[in-house]
């Protein structure tokens, strides 16, 4: 059977985001436990905030993209940080338009999330890690039908839990490492 695909991403569009290198570092340890990993930036896919309008006129290339790489994928590594305690537009935007149905498919098909393993964090200079956000994070992707492994790393003063790239917390490491390892077994399993 073909290695596990893994679609990694990063809510943020910050250049030097915390998010981003916990992204990269959560894409190591997917790689280290056999997946294939693609990283997606969505400052690289051209998207307009969603509206039905725009939906019923003609779906965007980017959109249709978007979609196709979440759906060519077994599982999601997503790393968000905390907009006024919840997701950024960007990436709420993104889950938006991936869920929408393309090609004759119901409202229900969903088929960009349901059946797919994700795990979720956040990094944040805040005591609180972005814990907030993923907590709104969590529902979303229950709500279309994600199935959100149970673990979740919240990164508190992330100035301090980075040294240039590398995640350097030992806590934080091994939480990001168990929960991505988690995400690998489980998609292997339910694709």
């Amino acid at each position: 059977m073909s290695a596990v695909r893994i679609l990694v991403i990063s809510g943020s569009l910050r250049e030097g985001s915390f998010n981003q290198r916990l992204a990269d570092q959560a894409a190591i340890f997917a790689q280290e436990a056999g997946a294939e990993v693609t990283s997606l930036k969505l400052d690289a896919v051209d998207l307009p905030l969603y509206t039905p309008s725009i939906e019923l006129n003609a779906f965007p290339e980017g959109a249709r993209r978007l979609k196709l790489s979440f759906a060519e994928h077994d599982g999601l590594l997503i790393a968000s940080p905390e907009h006024n305690g919840s997701i950024p537009s960007a990436l709420k935007n993104a889950i938006d338009w991936a869920s929408r149905p393309t090609g004759g498919e119901t409202p229900l098909a969903l088929t960009a999330f349901r059946g797919k393993v994700a795990g979720i964090m956040s990094a944040s200079p805040s005591p609180f890690g972005g814990l907030r956000g993923l907590m709104h994070l969590r529902q979303i992707l229950g709500t279309v039908q994600a199935l959100v492994v149970p673990e979740q790393v919240a990164v508190p003063f992330a100035e301090r839990a980075f040294q240039g790239s590398e995640l350097t917390d030992a806590m934080a490491r091994e939480v990001l490492a168990i929960m991505a390892q988690r995400v690998v077994t489980l998609a292997g399993v339910v694709r």
